[in-house]
């Protein structure tokens, strides 16, 4: 059973203080004595018992108060044990099922043959009682999935406006988070799918369902604002642009005034600390010049636009790039986004828009300061003398 509990005691006496994207994560265990072994073995028998209790009513399928709450208990010790997660569900599946009227219709819809107060009392009750949770452990994925499964179940039972009003709040509580956290990818996926929801409960709602593109757009840009880093907000971003153009039905002109917009955005970041170790900006970068590529692409801004366009358009970049790399010369980045561009106008226009004695100097300049890579640059080498 040791397996299951929160922290492993084979750490004791050891520092546990983790840091990510510049949050420390505390709680490590403080340096063992007599007394405290004491206490903690004590801790584990009482916890080893808690489990036997909770598994055996399981098994028994005691669907009571009384073993929700020993459940609480488990999960405010343990919230990794993923299993009493799942025996939570049951519990309230089956608690629902009680609700339902015993001169309901069996053919009625669930949310006109259920005691809707109480349903949602539960739903309301155990969302307050993951807070907690959520604030010591804003990483541990059971909480977050069960807490998911919670508000499916609101929109399952509950009235549209109820379930709806359930959502709001799990994003205001989602955008707490990423305020606190901002490149946590798994508050950002988290992030999409209560949006994902609560359109599609304005569309159950409302004849024409209200797209929340605009706004999450915004959202990402105000995230990028406070920190040119955070990828997660850089990759959203990518996602949401095409979306927002295609839902406002905009014209060449307008797309092409959009990527102008997002090239300068990221240039201008770029020229801040273009020697910069942080890949965010690159990959926004990257995304961006892929609507100048021959080859069909998904999700891009612009996917019209004329070879001729096209050339323009990286001309102007390796412009840009020559003289960012002024100063910046141990940037593998604009050497190796030179040579992508460079191969993108040969495919278009069958000519390198670099000479070839450039094209040779990025490969070297890369081989030197991206030396794990030394065969894809060696590869490249030989692709671009074929």
């Amino acid at each position: 059973m040791a397996s299951v509990w929160p922290v492993p005691f084979e750490t004791r006496g050891r520092k546990a203080n983790i840091v990510k994207h510049g949050v420390p994560r505390t709680g490590g265990l403080k340096g063992s004595t007599g007394q405290n072994r004491e206490v903690e073995s004590r801790k584990i028998r009482e916890y080893r018992a808690l489990v036997e209790i909770v598994n055996t009513k399981m098994r028994n399928k005691e669907y009571t108060n009384d073993v929700l709450s020993k459940t609480t208990e488990l999960l405010e010790l343990n919230p990794e044990y993923y299993t009493v997660w799942n025996y939570r569900r049951l519990l309230l599946r089956s608690f629902f099922t009680s609700q339902f009227r015993p001169d309901s219709n069996p053919t009625e819809e669930p949310s006109d043959s259920l005691n809707l107060d109480n349903i949602q009392r539960y739903i309301a009750n155990d969302l307050s009682f993951l807070l907690p949770l959520l604030r010591q452990y804003p990483k541990c994925y059971w909480i977050w999935n069960y807490r998911f499964w919670l508000l499916e179940e609101a929109s399952r039972l509950l009235p549209s406006t109820t379930a709806y009003d359930f959502w709001q709040k799990e994003l205001a509580l989602v955008g707490k988070m990423l305020s606190l956290d901002g490149r946590n990818f798994h508050g950002w996926g988290y992030r999409r799918k209560v949006i994902a929801a609560l359109e599609k409960l304005s569309s159950s709602m409302e004849s024409t369902g209200k797209s929340m593109t605009e706004s999450e757009f915004e959202y990402t840009t105000k995230m990028v604002e406070s920190n040119l880093s955070n990828f997660s907000a850089w990759h959203r971003r990518s996602k949401l642009l095409p979306k927002l153009l295609d839902e406002k039905k905009a014209d060449q002109a307008e797309r092409r005034k959009a990527l102008d917009r997002e090239l300068g955005i990221v240039q201008r970041a770029l020229w801040a600390d273009p020697d910069s170790k942080d890949q965010s900006l690159w990959f926004y970068h990257q995304y961006l010049i892929s609507n100048f590529d021959s080859r069909p692409q998904s999700d891009v801004i612009a996917p019209d636009l004329s070879v001729e366009h096209k050339i323009a358009y990286i001309k102007a970049q390796i412009e840009d790039l020559y003289e960012m790399l002024e100063g910046a010369e141990t940037c593998k980045w604009i050497y190796q986004r030179l040579l992508e561009l460079s191969l993108m106008s040969r495919s278009l226009a069958n000519r390198w828009a670099i000479d070839s004695a450039r094209v040779e100097e990025c490969i070297e300049q890369l081989l030197i300061l991206d030396p794990l890579r030394e065969g894809r640059w060696q590869d490249l080498r030989e692709r671009i003398a074929s």
